[in-house]
This record gives C-alpha cells, structure tokens and sequence, in this order.
C-alpha cells in the first residue's frame, strides 16, 4: 500500500505483524510500576478496545508484556512502515486543506529528527507526548483524511473521540490533554492514568502539534540570555568570552549552545545522555563535544583568553561542572539550567555519581531511592550555584521548575523571608516586563509546501513588515523590534531549520497581524507557492497561566488562577482558529500550570484575512489585558495603546494605590 492508502485506512484490516525496536534509537525511560493488578487488566481493557476481538488473545499477551517492560502500552506494532516526517500538503489525502495541515503538522512533531523519543510518540521534555499510542495516531489521521470543512475532531489526551457535524467557522480540531478534576494532578496521578491509558501529558506545543524542533526554544533563550548579558556587563562591555553554564540537551533540544552562539558567549551545556548530545552535536545545535572535566576546564579557560565564541556540550553530569569550576575558580557570568525537572523522577534530572544506564535501571527498580539520589543531587548543585553567585554570578530559573524541585528537596534556594526563591525565573526579569507585557511572544510559522524558498520569502515579508514598524514604534518597544529584526535577518544564515519548513519571531499584535496578512496576500497572489500555518509557542503572552514561569511577575495574587489561559483557548476557537488545545502541565509539570494554543491555517482567501485580523488581536490582547490588571506597568503602557488605536476595544483599568495608605491599616501583624 502506498502513503495515502495506509493513512485512509486508519488501524489495519488485518494484524501486522510485531516490530523489533531498533537498538540504536532513543527510547524513553521505564515509567514506574505503579498499578495494581486490577488496573492492570484494566489497562490492557483499555488498550484492546481499539480492536477486533479476533486479535485480543495475541494483543493481550503482547500489551502485557509492553506495560511491564516500559510501564506503558505503546503499541509498537502499529507503528506506520512509511517514513514520519513533513510532507508537503499536497501529498496528504484529505477532503480539508485544513486537515492536510494539521496532518503535516503532527508528523513533523513525530520526525525522528524533530521527536525526542519517536517510537513514543514523545516529542520533548521526557514525556510530552502527541499520542499515548499508534492506534491513536492512525486513527486521528483516517479522521483528518476523511473529515470535510463542516466537521470537528475532538481528541481527549491523544483519543479521537470522534468528528462531530459544526461549520465552516468551527475549528476543524479541539485538542485537551491530561485535564485532570483539580485533585488529582500529582505526579503520580500522571503515572496512574496514564498508565491505564486513559489521560497524557501534552507538554505545551508536543500535544498540540505545533513543535517546530529547537528552534522553538532557541529565539527565546537567545532573547533571554542576550539581555541577562546587559543586565550584568557594564555598557562598553560585550559577551565574547563570557560563560553561559547550563545543562540540557534532550528534553529541550538544542536551543541552549545555539542560542549562546546567536547572543555571542562562550557556553557550556552539560547532558547526561551521550545519545542526546551526540544528536545535537551531528544536527549543528553545538559546536563542540567533550566528556573529561579537566579537558573541559582548560578549553574553556582557554576560549575566556581567547574572547571566542564557541558552545561546548559536556557528556555527564552538570553538578560536576558547578563543583569543577568552583574549584578551579572559572568565572561564570550566567549561570541557569534546563533539565526536565517538571518530570523529575522519570527521566527529567539524573543524579550526580550515577551513569545514564544506572540511574535508568535504579529508577523503575527502586523509585524512592532513585527520588532520594535526585534530591541529593539537587541539594549539590545548588550549593554549589550559591558558591558562583557569591562571586557574582547571575543565576536565574529557567521555568523548568529548578527552584521548585530544589526547595522540596531541601535545597538552600530560598529568600530571606522564606517565601520568594533567593533566585529570579527568567519572565520575572526579562521576559515578562521586556517581552509579554507588551504584548511580544513566539510568533510562528510553517511553509506547508516544504519548500525552503517559500520560507525564504515569508523571512523577507517579516523583515519588511518589523522594520516599517520600528519607524514609528515608540520608545518603549524599540529593543523587542531590534533583536527580533536582528533574529530574521540571521535567521537563515543560523540554520535554524529542523523537519518542517518554519519560523518563529517574537511580535507583537501588530506585528502578528500585519506579517500574517502579508503571508496571506503572498499566498493569494502565488508569490508563497502553498498555504502556511500560523501559531504559537503556549509558552507566550496570555496562552499560559503558570505561577512559577510565564506568569511568574503577576504580584495580584492572581498568579495561581488559569481564567486567561482557558479564556484564550474559547475565544480563539470562535475568532478563527483552525485548531486549539489546552493542557494540564506544560514546562513546569503536571499540575502546576494550564497552558494553550492555537494553529491557523492562512489560504489566501478573504475569510482567512478576516479571521487573522480578529483571532490574533485577541490571542494577544487578552493576555495584556490580564497583565494590566494585576498593575504591571508595561502592560498597562500597553493596553492603553492599543485601546487608543482599537475605538472597539474597552477594557477594565485599575486605579492605582498609594503604598503609605496601607501602612498602619492592620495593627498588630
């Protein structure tokens, strides 16, 4: 059968026959046991319900055998033969062009090149995952081949419930996953149900199949550490020969070392899993490998000397470089960390003084003592980070839920008033006020004829679009336009691209809204050879509610509250996206945070100019609006601008408090 046969028909019409996993790929960790043996039938219940009776005496046998060994059904088996990648839209059958996109775009996030653990249908973080299994996976994409633009897919945690009749102006696809009832989204929740099949962790953009790969994370993280550096260095200071000290090279990509090279600074990124580095290293995302500290040490001195620009990925533990460089009194002058510490006891941290293979074995042989040594491990690392800060080093949370782990764990993280970390997130001080308040967030998109010229000329349409803002654009917002101008000027020279053809530039409404509109008018003319789908990282101005990351620098006490991430996620879905998700977990785990996004799939015709125009207004502004409210003073700048170019738009304004009113209000506290 040929590509567009096997998608048409969804689970096969015979049994296939069982696969051999390939020793060389990189395969998830072993999940913990933890079901009983009733949920254990339960789970293989669950898992058989997606096929004929006839196969369940041998499915049965073989899903047993898939939950003891891996601690989750995956269902190998009916994983497709054909290769997983992007292809161009035209090569998917589809009675949507709309569905073709989304198909395109869950494939991509499923690309071997792109996905961190592929047969897992795990794209990053250790366990964001698109689907929970392979039968989710051709099902879902039988549904997109053979819905029409009058119907909607609803998929609850990777499960195509089904397509339901709506209309042209419904979204074609309504994505959740892992909402939970409130009270049971511990960690061990995720473990459980998700072993029984019946709930997964989306992470923000894996879940919702806009993972564009790396380069998602890099134009942040290179945001992120260029103004760490002018916090930090004195105005006719720059950042050659300055350390970046980081770790993480699966869970997150690459983004790290190559966002170091764009900001110009030496950095050292610490992975524990040679496969993972080596990956990155092959892929161009790091410049150089090393596994010995003491060879570590002296290239790194050596290229402080020598004022480089180089990113340095060492293979083994990133405690050990914290200690080696204390030691050895190697300055560093940013210092963060992201490992997948919101999965902290499956894969996302590995505890100093363990190979990759022991820590593997320990943790599905022994979880508490594996949870012990991650604890341990945590308490060094940040004694050791308090040694670098006390010479001046600049440390800041990556919104990986570092600082949080480190405090369960006993860690000295903690403010003197034992409320606040001693160490600020990186949206406390830099993203936030600089990025979200204004309204910039990672703007994405994809070129869905897989065509890199069709790229290039959507990076002139963005680099025209920005650069006739930053004429009049006020003060205020005049570094965001620069380095995103400086981003897509570079973009392409920087070999950003891995799997789809895409791009992603921090803009805000307006430059949202104009650059899709000059995309959409490309595409009608056929100057752009085939559409292009808009999103978003959930990782953004008013997609996500998440108290210890994005929105970490809202002081109303609302910071804990998820209203402006489900508002985001309704209003989007009657404004003109093509599909929406929401999610529980996301960046900082399971529980702590609710994020969601879109996807628009621009045509070239007049409806979807209209529903760019008012979708990504809103996508946008709601998230202002919030921040308004809660005071920031950036975001109140803001809204008050876009309300005075917007006569539609009212929005509620607080009136301000003097802080001596307060004093003296309550006696004795």
């Amino acid at each position: 059968m040929d590509f567009k046969a096997q998608i048409l028909q969804g689970i096969p019409s015979e049994l296939p026959a069982a696969k051999k996993i390939p020793a060389t790929v990189n395969r998830a960790p072993k999940r913990k046991e933890i079901l009983s043996l009733e949920e254990k039938k339960l789970a293989i219940r669950n898992a058989l319900r997606y096929f004929p009776s006839e196969w369940h005496k041998t499915l049965s046998v073989e899903f047993a055998r898939e939950l003891q060994d891996y601690g989750r059904i995956y269902m190998y088996r009916f994983k497709p033969d054909y290769k997983l990648h992007a292809r161009a839209i035209h090569e998917y059958p589809a009675r949507s062009a709309q569905a073709a996109a989304i198909m395109l775009m869950i494939q991509n996030n499923l690309d071997p090149a792109v996905a961190q653990h592929p047969e897992e249908l795990i794209t990053y973080g250790g366990n964001g995952a698109v689907f929970q299994n392979w039968a989710q996976y051709l099902l879902t994409m039988q549904y997109l081949a053979n819905m029409t633009e009058e119907q909607t897919l609803h998929i609850y945690s990777g499960h195509p419930m089904g397509l339901f009749p709506s209309s042209k102006e419904a979204p074609r696809v309504v994505v959740t996953n892992g909402m939970m009832i409130p009270n049971y989204s511990k960690p061990d929740d995720w473990e459980k149900y998700n072993a029984l099949g019946v709930t997964q962790y989306g992470q923000m953009t894996a879940g919702s199949y806009m993972y564009i790969g790396p380069q998602g994370i890099v134009h942040g993280t290179a945001i992120t550490v260029m103004n760490a550096f002018r916090k930090v260095l004195k105005k006719e200071e720059d950042s050659t020969g300055k350390i970046f000290l980081t770790a993480g090279l699966g869970g997150m990509s690459g983004a790290q070392p190559k966002a170091g090279n764009i900001a110009g600074c030496i950095t050292v990124c610490a992975e524990i899993n040679p496969a993972a580095a080596t990956k990155r290293h092959e892929q161009g995302w790091v410049d150089e490998l090393m596994d010995n500290l003491d060879d570590l040490t002296l290239r790194v001195q050596g290229a402080v000397q020598n004022k480089e620009v180089v990113s340095i990925a060492y293979i083994g533990n990133i405690v050990d470089v914290w200690e080696k460089f204390l030691e050895e009194e190697v300055f560093v002058h940013l210092g963060s960390d992201q490992t997948s510490l919101h999965n902290p006891w499956s894969g996302g941290y590995y505890p100093v003084g363990m190979s990759y293979e022991e820590a593997n074995n320990l943790m599905s042989t022994d979880p508490e003592a594996f949870k012990e040594k991650v604890q341990g491990s945590l308490r060094r690392q940040v004694k050791a980070i308090n040694g670098h800060t006390a010479k001046g080093t600049y440390f800041f949370d990556y919104g990986n839920a570092f600082l949080l782990e480190a405090s369960r764990a006993g860690a000295d993280v903690m403010a003197e008033n034992k409320i606040d970390f001693r160490y600020p997130s990186y949206v406390q001080d830099i993203l936030g006020p600089m990025c979200f308040d204004y309204g910039f967030g990672p703007f994405r998109w994809v070129c869905t004829s897989g065509n890199p010229a069709d790229l290039r000329k959507t990076d002139a349409i963005a680099l025209e679009v920005m650069e006739a803002i930053r004429a009049n654009a006020p003060s205020e917002i005049q570094q965001q336009m620069a380095d995103n101008i400086k981003w897509i000027q570079e973009a392409e020279s920087n070999r950003l691209v891995v799997g789809s053809q895409a791009r992603i530039l921090y803009a805000d409404a307006e430059g949202r809204a104009k650059i899709a509109e000059a995309f959409n008018q490309a595409i009608k003319s056929g100057t752009i050879s085939a559409p292009v789908v808009l999103g978003r990282d959930h990782h953004d101005v008013s997609g996500t509610d998440s108290p210890f990351r994005e929105t970490s620098n809202i002081y109303d006490g609302s910071k804990f509250t998820a209203d402006m991430a489900i508002h985001n996620v309704i209003g989007d879905s009657f404004r003109g996206a093509t599909w929406v998700s929401i999610h529980n977990g996301g960046g900082v785990g399971w529980g702590e945070v609710i994020n969601g996004g879109f996807g628009m799939v621009l045509d070239g015709s007049e409806e979807a100019s209209a529903k760019l125009k008012n979708m990504l207004f809103y996508d946008v502004n709601n998230g202002i609006s919030r921040r308004s409210w809660a005071r920031n003073k950036e975001a109140l700048f803001a809204i008050k601008r876009e309300m005075d170019r917007t006569p539609n738009l009212k929005v509620t304004l607080p009136n301000l408090v003097e802080d001596a009113l307060l004093d003296g209000l309550f006696h004795g506290n």
